[in-house]
């Protein structure tokens, strides 16, 4: 008896368990998210009692040509909008994770392989000590010391006295550091050195110590820098003083102050040229970079750049910087585009680079919110990183002027997501150290955007669906979900970058439809635009202006690590029965003559077998010779005329309409991620018919639902997801009946040297016909 109990309640409990797991992907996020209150809303909104912290800076800094060194001095005045007593502050020295024993080398693994680069190896043998920030000084504004104390990357300051609600404090630090050399160490910040003319490309960034951000949600954001997780960073206005060699050009965050000072009569010229030019002028040539690289100027300038409500201000500087602008209409209001870069990114950036960024400018103030700021900046600087107003790109083609199609797609790409940042998180100012996908995500889905508005058959790397597949296919120990801290994401590309993006394209063409999806993304950019945005703010506030329930796709697409894969179980056809009693019996006799007419009875007949009923006649009874198997009784049909008269209008329409019905299984394999059901009708005409379904279709069993589609064509087939919009990773069993797809492989041979890109072969090409 006992053992019986124990398996009913064993059983139970397993219908118990199950039905949970069925409601599970459907469950609302309420008890998820932080609980909506004065300062954020259940709407997503900024509450009424939002508040942020506010930090002026007044820099000069002093770049040393020869000996790559940095010496700043920085005055800060920091404002206390929060309701909270502060007895200290923290800063964030990001330049510290270059020192010997940093956080970011002693947690990061490494291996010795069989082969292994030098630059490899230098990395496993560690830092130097000649890195990193040196804290001269931090004094208050009466120039007192205050004591200070340095956590790695962080720094905290101890304060006379608690800083108060409304109150401000001003204080100062002096520091410098040694350059380092960012191609050879793979920072995102540094200098580049050219050997063929001995200069070098200074991109200055994460280059002085900026205050950390302190809000509602979690008070100080004081993550150690590990190098992955990247910035949380408070707004305030900059005014900078950068000190370079007299030749040098500056490109930097902020408009320029004092132009008539640094640049010639003709630069200044060309610049105000540029404002109003349908196309870029070059204000600094290439013959003229290219004059400076030889002959060096001994003298110096100060460049004065003043920047306001932004977060973080980085600049570039060499003599090498070839400079084109153009000015950008942005719904009314002028935004110079604007462009430096060395020879060696010729001709690419002088063709490209500009346009890119007012293409850029355009398409994103229409999906956000209309670009703020007076300038935007890319830089050419064979890497990829964003600061508000300018950003350090990569795109440097062949030294014969020659570029593959590959090269000039990813330098536009690069621009484009780079100068998207200004945008998230610039604007948008998500805090990255903690939440990645909220910046390189959703600016990556932008990207998508821009790009295919730039060409309707652009090479976009991320976007469409399926181009998630693989990842989303691969070892589940080998991700992670979404909402995972930036230092702690697995494969970084795919979870921060790629996931994110196409989730967001499905949301737009697939879940909500364009004109929900534009118009609650546009709400959250103003929403948010010059805030500090949590992902509850982004989720609830897409759900607020569409009116969409999408907790179910932030479950399964951010929450969790499951992947998509539906299928099309079984299709059954049936069809109304009609038939007058004279009709059923044509076909009775029909399905009979051909069973009693079956192979073996016709070559029995051929053959002259003997049946025992011909031989012996007395085994012959009623039914071998007086039976009218197909008499049609008047009975029957008096009964079939009686039932159709008894119809009413409606139901005698149904029972003569001679639609087909379909009977569709459809099943959600492995408890994977549930999707709207996208189905396409092959119909034996040769038509089709696209059928959409909301992923609420599987809301009370996630893991098979039956449907019934009623048609007047007769379907030939039946597909699922025809147009690859779900990211579902096995197409095989989408189709009914099955297809069987081909998986393909290739036979190749190694090849040993760089092939020739294009341009270089249809050029050699070129010569041998002039030749001829």
């Amino acid at each position: 008896m006992k053992n019986h109990l124990l398996t009913l309640m064993a059983v139970l409990m397993a219908v118990i368990c199950q039905a949970q797991e069925v409601d599970r992907q459907f469950e609302q996020l309420g008890t998820t998210l932080p609980t909506p209150n004065a300062y954020r809303t259940g709407s997503g909104a900024p509450g009424h009692a939002y508040w942020q912290q506010k930090a002026d800076y007044l820099i000069k800094v002093e770049l040393d040509d020869d000996k790559q060194r940095i010496k700043g001095s920085e005055t800060i005045t920091y404002t206390n909008h929060s309701p909270d007593r502060l007895d200290y502050l923290w800063l964030q020295l990001d330049e510290n994770i270059k020192r010997p024993g940093a956080d970011s080398e002693l947690t990061s693994t490494s291996r010795i392989r069989e082969k292994m680069s030098a630059r490899g190896l230098e990395r496993i043998i560690g830092k130097t000590s000649e890195h990193g920030l040196n804290i001269a000084s931090v004094r208050n504004a009466q120039g007192k010391d205050l004591p200070f104390v340095i956590n790695k990357t962080m720094m905290r300051i101890d304060l006379p006295k608690a800083l108060k609600p409304g109150d401000k404090v001003t204080f100062s630090v002096d520091w410098s550091y040694n350059i380092i050399d960012r191609i050879k160490h793979g920072y995102r910040g540094g200098y580049e050195y050219f050997p063929k003319d001995g200069n070098y490309l200074y991109t200055i960034s994460q280059w002085f110590p900026r205050m950390c951000v302190y809000d509602d949600l979690e008070g100080w954001q004081n993550k150690q820098f590990l190098g992955t997780g990247e910035f949380a960073l408070t707004f305030g206005d900059y005014e900078v003083h950068i000190n370079v060699p007299a030749d040098h050009i500056v490109a930097s965050t902020g408009e320029l102050q004092n132009a008539s000072e640094v640049l010639t009569p003709k630069q200044l010229e060309l610049f105000e040229k540029s404002k109003t030019a349908t196309e870029p002028v070059i204000i600094v040539s290439q013959a003229e970079a290219t004059k400076k690289e030889k002959k060096r100027s001994k003298e110096r300038k100060t460049w004065i750049y003043k920047a306001e409500n932004v977060r973080d201000f980085a600049f570039g500087s060499s003599r090498k910087y070839i400079w084109d602008a153009m000015g950008v209409d942005i719904e009314g209001k002028k935004v110079m585009a604007m462009s430096y870069y060395p020879k060696e990114a010729n001709p690419l950036y002088e063709r490209y680079s500009t346009k890119t960024v007012a293409h850029t400018l355009r398409t994103y103030s229409k999906f956000t919110i209309p670009y703020p700021y007076p300038v935007a900046i890319s830089v050419e600087a064979s890497s990829g990183m964003e600061y508000p107003m300018i950003c350090f790109n990569y795109g440097r083609p062949e030294s014969d002027g020659t570029y593959s199609e590959s090269l000039k797609y990813g330098m536009i790409s690069v621009i484009i997501h780079e100068v998207g940042h200004n945008f998230f998180p610039m604007i948008i100012n998500s805090d990255e150290r903690q939440w990645a996908w909220m910046d390189e995500g959703l600016n990556t889905f932008v990207q998508y955007l821009s790009e295919q508005e730039w060409q309707r058959d652009y090479p976009s790397r991320r976007g469409p669906a399926y181009k998630i597949v693989p990842y989303m296919k691969s070892n589940k120990e080998d991700m992670c979900p979404i909402m995972t801290a930036a230092d702690n994401v697995k494969q970084y590309g795919n979870n921060a970058y790629g996931k994110p993006a196409i989730g967001m394209n499905i949301l737009r063409e697939t879940v909500m439809g364009r004109e929900l999806f534009d118009f609650a993304f546009k709400e959250y950019s103003r929403r948010w635009a010059f805030k500090h945005p949590k992902p509850q703010d982004f989720f609830r506030t897409m759900e607020d202006a569409s009116g969409m329930d999408l907790d179910w796709f932030w479950n399964g697409w951010f929450y969790s690590v499951k992947h998509v894969d539906l299928s099309v179980e079984n299709v059954e056809w049936f069809r109304m029965d009609s038939r007058t009693p004279d009709e059923k019996v044509a076909e009775r006799r029909e399905a009979y003559e051909k069973d009693v007419n079956n192979l073996s009875a016709r070559r029995n007949d051929e053959l002259g077998v003997p049946t025992a009923t011909g031989q012996d006649r007395s085994l012959n009874d009623f039914y071998n010779t007086d039976y009218k198997r197909f008499a049609i009784k008047s009975s029957d049909r008096s009964r079939h005329k009686s039932f159709v008269r008894s119809l009413s209008a409606k139901e005698k329409e149904l029972y003569e309409n001679g639609l087909n019905y379909y009977e569709i299984t459809f099943k959600n394999n492995n408890d994977g991620m549930v999707m709207p059901i996208i189905l396409k009708f092959e119909y034996k005409d040769g038509s089709d018919e696209i059928v959409r379904i909301p992923a609420e279709i599987w809301r009370r069993n996630n893991r098979q639902v039956t449907k019934v589609f009623a048609r007047e064509k007769e379907v030939a087939s039946v597909v699922l997801d025809p147009f690859r919009e779900t990211a579902d990773i096995d197409e095989n069993n989408n189709y009914f009946p099955r297809r069987n797809l081909p998986s393909r492989f290739e036979l190749y041979k190694r090849r040993g040297g760089k092939r020739p890109n294009p341009m270089q072969s249809q050029g050699k090409k070129s010569k041998k016909s002039a030749s001829r």
